[in-house]
């Protein structure tokens, strides 16, 4: 699968993921091929770019999980939406404790890892999108380190909130997000933190809620300015928060720049343990499926490969097949491959991958099955052992 921004799409190209128009109705369903009618859509709604799969390239298999995942994420955006509405122009925001309790429900008390999967996106909804993934993301980090639930609902508050400030940015401020000059990012800062404004206003019973918010940000901007204070004190949510938005951030389609795979954003967060906490990155490694049986990757050495298991204790070093000589290589063993693990994953940014499980443990004699239990079988089933006793249930979809 790639990504293929909005003035680069083809007729015949095989749509990834499928399409609904603004009211949320299908209009083209995943592995049907964009018509000339549906590139004016793409562009009509202003969506950024589309995730299209290679001509060879098989569709991905979905779980009932999968599904509820990302029909999740399409109603709570316009959710979010009113709720920004509402906290701007009044101050209020009556459903967001609604949507908290739902997304805890949903994600903050799994006992398996999940697909976690970007959605299209546009100029119009990108910010509500990114807020309810980082409080997703935030819900299943929040739950792996055993925070409290009190916490964990001021965080996940503040994760739904934390970008209502961006609805104000400057258009030509945002198209600079590339390439921006000092002053470009001291403008985005500026409007981030007037953000802050309504945080305050509309949860003011509330005052770690914008206490995270501001931690982050504060933080965020050091990093930038390359300024960071070693002994500065950030709450857990505030480090969860920082975690959790910087990999929605570079994982998701954008109007400047490829997407970066997800385990090339989680080598990132534990390449810079000073500035991204090191045991809030283990935890969010531990959240989701990365590099599940079947997927291939590229080595650190050039080497490319099959992931035949993964590694709960590394995720860069699963046991791999590699394609050169067809020697199965596992590179766990730090005494023979200490200095090797995976760069990153190849074509595809998708975590489902179709294997047939069965034929791969009859062929390589081993166990293929991922430590957190992913939906990477042909057969679509339910992703993790025992994930069905927290899978979301459509009629609490109705709420909202």
């Amino acid at each position: 699968m790639i990504f293929v921004k909005q003035a680069n799409l083809k007729e015949g190209m095989r749509l990834a993921k499928p399409i609904y128009d603004k009211k949320g109705v299908l209009l083209y369903e995943r592995d049907s091929k964009l018509t000339r009618q549906g590139i004016e859509s793409v562009h009509n709604f202003n969506i950024i770019g589309l995730y299209i799969l290679e001509p060879a390239e098989p569709l991905p298999p979905l779980s009932e999980e999968d599904i509820l995942f990302e029909k999740f994420q399409m109603v709570s955006t316009f959710a979010i939406q009113e709720e920004w509405k509402t906290m701007r122009e009044k101050n209020k925001a009556p459903n967001i404790p609604n949507l908290v309790s739902q997304i805890v429900k949903n994600y903050g008390r799994l006992d398996h890892k999940v697909n976690f999967v970007q959605s299209l996106r546009s100029q119009e909804d990108k910010h509500y999108k990114h807020s309810l993934n980082v409080a997703i993301l935030c819900a299943l980090i929040s739950h792996k380190m055993n925070i409290k639930l009190a916490e964990q609902n001021d965080l996940i508050t503040c994760a739904l909130v934390h970008d209502i400030g961006k609805l104000d940015i400057p258009r030509e401020v945002e198209m600079n997000a590339a390439d921006p000059t000092e002053q470009d990012e001291d403008t985005m800062a500026k409007y981030e933190a007037l953000g802050f404004q309504y945080i305050e206003q509309t949860f003011d019973s509330m005052p770690q809620v914008k206490r995270i918010a501001q931690q982050a940000q504060r933080q965020r901007t050091a990093i930038r300015k390359g300024n960071l204070d070693p002994n500065a004190k950030m709450s857990i949510g505030a480090k969860i928060l920082m975690v959790a938005d910087k990999f929605d951030s570079i994982t998701a389609m954008n109007e400047h720049a490829e997407p970066t795979s997800e385990i090339s954003a989680v080598r990132y967060l534990l390449d810079h343990p000073e500035e991204y906490d090191s045991t809030v990155a283990d935890a969010l490694v531990d959240s989701i499926n990365l590099l599940v049986p079947g997927c291939t990757v590229e080595l650190t050495n050039g080497e490319k490969g099959l992931v035949i298991t993964e590694n709960p204790k590394n995720v860069l070093k699963p046991v791999v097949l590699t394609f050169s000589d067809n020697s199965i290589v596992d590179l766990g063993q730090e005494l023979i491959y200490g200095h090797l693990d995976v760069k990153d994953v190849m074509k595809t940014m998708d975590n489902r991958v179709a294997v047939d499980r069965g034929a791969m443990e009859s062929m390589f004699g081993m166990n293929s099955g991922s430590s957190g239990g992913g939906s990477s079988s042909g057969d679509g089933g339910s992703s993790g052992d025992g994930g069905n006793d927290e899978a979301i249930d459509p009629a609490d979809l109705a709420d909202f």
